[in-house]
C-alpha cells in the first residue's frame, strides 16, 4: 500500500487521512452531492421506498382478513336441524308403506320401546334381542281392531300409522311356559315424552309372532323408517313442526 496523503478536514476538525491512489474530489463535484437537486432525488427515492413498503404490508394484513372472515353465507352452527342451511333431517321420508324381510329366521324379541322428540322430526324406536324381524310401516284408516281378538283399539291422532313386525314377539316361547320380555306399557302419550306430532302410541297385537303397534299422529306427515344394531332396532321418525 503506497503512501497516504494528508489533507485538513473541513470542519476544523483535524485532519482525515486517505489512500495516496484516491482520487480527490473537486470543488464542482462535491456540490453534486451537497445541491439542492441531489437532496430533491434522494428524498424522492425515499419516498417511493416508503410507499412501496406500505403497500407491501396492507396488501397482506387484507389478504389475512379476508381469508379469516367468513363468507355471508356460510355458517358456523355444528346443529342439525330440519332446514337449517338446507339440509334435511329427514332426507327421503315420505308418506308410501316402507316394508323389509327379517334378517333372521328366528323370532324377534322386543325389549324396549323409547319414544322422544328431537329437532325436526318426533322418534319411536323398537329395541328388539337378537335379529331385526321383518316389517311393514304403513298410513292406515280406523278403526283400529286388536290382532286375535278382533277388539276395536281407540288411539288419539287425527293420522294413523301402523308398524307391523314379523316374526316378533314381547313373550318369549322357548323356554319352557314363556318369558315375558317385553314388561313397558301397551299405551304412550305422546306428550309425555315431549313429542309433537306424536300423540300416542298404542299396541294393536302380539299373536302368533306378528307383533303390531299403531301411531296417532296429530296430522298426516311424511315419515322415514330405518334400522340400527347392536342392539337391534327399528326406527321411525316423523316430521314435527
Amino acid at each position: 500500500m503506497g503512501p497516504k496523503r494528508r489533507r485538513v478536514d473541513g470542519a476544523g476538525e483535524g485532519t482525515v487521512t486517505r489512500s495516496a491512489n484516491e482520487k480527490p474530489m473537486l470543488e464542482h463535484e462535491r456540490g453534486f452531492l451537497t445541491g439542492r437537486e441531489y437532496a430533491a432525488r434522494i428524498a424522492r427515492y425515499r419516498l417511493a421506498l416508503m410507499l412501496a413498503a406500505l403497500a407491501a404490508v396492507s396488501g397482506c394484513g387484507g389478504s389475512d382478513e379476508q381469508s379469516a372472515r367468513p363468507s355471508a353465507g356460510s355458517s358456523t352452527s355444528g346443529t342439525t336441524t330440519a332446514t337449517t342451511g338446507g339440509i334435511d333431517a329427514l332426507e327421503g321420508a315420505s308418506t308410501g308403506p316402507v316394508h323389509a324381510a327379517p334378517a333372521g329366521s328366528e323370532t324377534a324379541l322386543l325389549e324396549r320401546i323409547a319414544l322422544g322428540r328431537h329437532e325436526g322430526y318426533d322418534r319411536v324406536v323398537f329395541q328388539f334381542r337378537g335379529d331385526l324381524p321383518g316389517y311393514r310401516v304403513e298410513y292406515v284408516q280406523p278403526p283400529l281392531k286388536e290382532d286375535g281378538s278382533g277388539n276395536p283399539v281407540e288411539i288419539d291422532g287425527n293420522a294413523i300409522v301402523l308398524v307391523r313386525m314379523e316374526p316378533a314377539s314381547g313373550f318369549d316361547l322357548n323356554t319352557g311356559e314363556g318369558v315375558m320380555v317385553y314388561e313397558g306399557p301397551r299405551r304412550f302419550e305422546g306428550s309425555a315424552s315431549g313429542t309433537t306430532v306424536v300423540k300416542e302410541l298404542v299396541r294393536t297385537g302380539d299373536f302368533e309372532a306378528v307383533l303390531s303397534w299403531a301411531i296417532g299422529l296429530g296430522e298426516r306427515v311424511d315419515f322415514r323408517v330405518t334400522t340400527a344394531t347392536s342392539p337391534a332396532r327399528l326406527i321411525v321418525d316423523f316430521r314435527n313442526r
